[in-house]
């Protein structure tokens, strides 16, 4: 081993299918002194028994590029590289067996559409031409991709991990990296010894990029970084060769767990079971090397036998090979990846959920220019590293998880599905309050949240469907006393950061748009922007004290933006705190929000003395609190902060005062559906990092009258420019369909983009969606002039659209 480098410009550690891939691509890209590192040999941990499905479609547009680059990629590598791939684009089928997946299939063919991804609807008939051994009892439609296939994945792992070497790459099996030198924020490089214990030695490093597969997590903790990952126990049977079995397409049957490849005239059958095996508690054997778990008969036999119902060929067949090996499964059911935010040089690619082959050429390829640029290439917030809480590093958590995340790859993707497992980590002040009065909790980056409230005697539970669901008529019902009189919800899980220091205010305005040289108590709504003028975080930034500012920012990302900010500190002389868990907020918004405010406090909420966009700290029952002017719901409204220890007797006070008045508890639900009534972006959905702000239309928090603040630049040229797409608000104008997320919106008779959130208008009266629309050239009125429609599902839905919020444009009411 002695021919191992003393140093490198980056380690990867792990040589399966997506290290092979991170190597190729920096090689590629031309990076000297790459050097991969594999414990054992390669493809050895989960690569070599992978199913290898190769599939195109994924929840969003980019993992979707992602997946077709890596189809496109696996295409040219057996020409470049001399290794034969397996690859096979034989199509594949989905069958539904209820009409509720027959629904989640056909909206997901009318996404692939929006997508680029060839696509078409089948009726049972249809589904049986696909695939003639179909027993087609109980099939309601199917959807077929013509440019699915399959793969020989350790021989796509071996394909690019010789393409990495033609370019200069160092690759070394029987590797293992024992331990990782830090130096504060930065690994410096890399302990190593050789697997028969003949050498050691150890490589300095620019940087470490951890692909080591359901060892990730252990790798994560030496680097002092947070990987959540489990691994769980994955069957599937390979049958004895069937007389006369030709090529097949790949067939899913999600509704029974499984998956069907055909492979040298035998078949391949896979489950996703809903209750999967976590595995590896204590640690994975040294010594793993191509290992089977031991078979588990029982545990697999339903799916067999509905399997052997649904292809009756396989209850004639023989069983070849019944394998049980394990894969790695994260606690959301989306891979890691990029940079870790506890560390500045320690890069993530690990955690791909059975989805690595398929994923891993675009992982690769995304990694790759997100290390050589400093930038994502795009927006990679489903996957990105930063988007794990640290809470979700502990073992327990991760193997509770596990049981049900292998499950959820089959299961019906009903919008607005809750985790089962794993609940009630994290708790609001008003947690026991809100239950006590018929909370219905959901979760959210492990916060338990109110999202819609039970009436008496009706049953505090979700039941799913892609039409109208249980709770619609609930949260109907507090949208209505938001906008008609007066609701209440908590918002304590909504991120906290406190920035403080003598240079709080210039570190401000040179990390976000927004104009912060402000009196105390103003409130800035605002954007921290890339220096592609993309949005990496929409906030507001209250100013409490000369040298103190409170950003807010939603709970889901309050790690990301912090580590945004933590990334461009510089020299400036600021201490970021994140102080989520010290405050409760509930929000009192409506039209008599002022009303029951005065009844519990002394203070003056008049709009001369706490006007629009400013806070206040005033006195609320018999204890303190911070009253900021502030509304996502687009009414007259305050979010009250209070200290963790007065939440309770806030709350108390707040609801007694208003049970005269007809208050409200109001979920997340009835929020979401009065902001996207007002035209208020959802971070995450409607604004990205690659989403330039004058496009989503918030130019009007962008302050370019300020010298120097990251993205300026890009914002000045792109006012030059013009703008190629804008943000437009969509409502069906009939009142019946629904609207979630990714329909394809139709103008003029052609498919122009996808909405990027929807939800239900109560007040508007229909489905209301946001979406971008390609506008080069145009003028504002050309873009409106058009007719719109909306794919639901394969059926085209007539829409209006606007510009500006089609609820209250001016603005007045939350400034009453």
């Amino acid at each position: 081993m002695t021919d191992l480098p003393q140093n490198a410009r980056v380690v990867i550690i792990g040589g399966g299918v997506v290290g092979c891939s991170v190597a190729y691509h920096l090689a590629k890209m031309g990076w000297k002194d790459v050097v991969l590192l594999e414990r054992k040999q390669l493809t050895s941990g989960t690569t070599w028994h992978a199913a290898g499905l190769i599939g195109q479609l994924r929840a969003g547009q980019n993992m979707t590029k992602l997946a077709k680059y890596s189809a496109e990629l696996y295409k040219g590598l057996e020409a470049e590289t001399g290794v034969a791939t397996g690859l096979r684009q034989g199509g594949s089928v989905s069958a539904a067996l209820t009409a509720e997946r027959r629904e989640e299939l056909f909206r997901q063919a009318a996404m692939a559409r929006a997508f680029g991804v060839p696509v078409e609807e089948l009726s049972p008939a249809e589904v049986k031409e696909k695939y003639e051994h179909l027993n087609l009892d109980g099939v309601t439609g199917g959807v077929w991709l013509p440019t699915d296939g399959q793969a020989d994945p350790a021989n796509i792992a071996l394909a690019l991990a010789k393409g990495a070497r033609q370019n200069g790459a160092l690759i070394r099996e029987r590797v293992k990296v024992t331990g990782l030198k830090r130096d504060g924020r930065r690994v410096t490089g890399v302990d190593w010894a050789a697997d028969d214990g003949s050498d050691q030695g150890h490589i300095t490093c620019d940087m470490i990029v951890n692909c080591a597969g359901m060892w990730g997590h252990e790798v994560g903790r030496m680097a002092g970084v947070n990987v959540p990952l489990h691994a769980c126990e994955h069957f599937y049977i390979v049958t004895e060769a069937i007389e006369g079995l030709k090529q097949m397409p790949v067939l899913r049957v999600p509704d029974e767990c499984a998956y069907y490849k055909e492979d040298a005239g035998k078949i391949l059958l896979g489950a996703f079971e809903p209750h999967s095996k976590p595995w590896g508690m204590n640690g994975i054997p040294d010594s793993f090397e191509f290992d089977q778990l031991p078979e588990d008969f029982d545990h697999f036999e339903p799916i067999l036998e509905a399997a052997c119902n649904r292809l009756p060929m396989l209850a004639e067949a023989g069983i070849h090979t019944f394998f049980n090996g394990p894969e790695s499964f994260t606690p959301d059911d989306a891979y890691h990846l990029g940079l870790a935010p506890e560390m500045d040089n320690v890069w993530v690619a690990c955690g791909f959920n059975s989805i690595g082959i398929q994923s891993a050429g675009g992982a690769g390829h995304a990694l790759s220019q997100w290390m050589d640029s400093g930038e994502k290439p795009f927006d990679l917030g489903d996957v990105d590293i930063s988007r794990m809480q640290p809470f979700q590093g502990n073992k327990h958590y991760l193997f509770e998880r596990s049981k049900e995340t292998l499950g959820l790859l089959y299961a019906d993707h009903f919008p607005y599905l809750q985790k089962r497992t794993a609940r009630g980590v994290r708790r609001t002040p008003f947690h026991h309050h809100l239950l006590d009065n018929g909370a219905v909790m959901g979760e959210a980056a492990g916060w338990e949240r109110a999202n819609w409230f039970a009436n008496e005697g009706q049953e505090r539970e979700y039941q799913y469907t892609w039409k109208r669901q249980n709770w619609f008529g609930n949260a109907a019902a507090e949208h209505k006393a938001v906008r008609e009189n007066v609701g209440m919800y908590d918002m304590s899980s909504f991120g906290k950061l406190r920035v403080e220091g003598p240079d709080a205010e210039a570190f401000l305005n040179y990390i976000g748009g927004g104009d912060y040289s402000a009196p105390v108590g103003k409130i800035v709504y605002t954007q921290f922007l890339n220096n592609r003028g993309g949005i990496e975080a929409d906030v507001t930034v209250t100013r409490l004290s000369e040298m103190v500012y409170l950003v807010v920012t939603p709970g889901a990302t309050r790690l990301a933006d912090q580590t945004w900010m933590e990334r461009h500190k510089g020299d400036f002389n600021v201490v970021i705190t994140d102080v989520t868990a010290g405050e409760g907020v509930l929000a009192v918004m409506g039209p008599n929000a002022r009303k029951l405010l005065q009844k519990v406090s002394p203070s003056d909420f008049s709009n001369d003395v706490n006007p629009f966009g400013t806070a206040q700290e005033i006195e609320l029952g018999m204890g303190l609190a911070r009253a900021h002017r502030v509304t996502y719901v687009g009414e007259l409204g305050w979010e009250i902060y209070v200290s963790s220890d007065m939440a309770g007797h806030a709350f108390e006070t707040l609801w007694e005062a208003g049970q005269d008045m007809g208050l409200k508890l109001c979920g997340m639900h009835m929020m979401d559906s009065c902001r996207i009534e007002k035209g208020f972006r959802h971070f995450g959905h409607d604004i990205t990092c690659e989403d330039h702000v004058l496009e989503a239309g918030l130019g009007f928090a962008v302050k370019t009258s300020k010298p120097d603040f990251i993205g300026r630049d890009a914002v000045l040229r792109k006012k030059e420019e013009g703008l190629k797409t804008r943000m437009v608000q969509f409502r069906l104008t009939d009142p019946e369909p629904l609207l979630y997320h990714n329909e394809p919106i139709v103008r003029d008779g052609q498919i122009v983009s996808y909405l990027s959130s929807g939800n239900y208008g109560h007040t508007l009266g229909g489905a209301i969606g946001m979406g971008y629309v390609p506008c080069d050239g145009e003028s504002p009125d050309q873009l409106l002039a058009s007719s719109y429609e909306i794919d639901v599902a394969g059926i085209r839905v007539e829409a209006e659209v606007s510009l500006r919020p089609m609820y209250d444009p001016k603005g007045e009411r939350a400034k009453a």
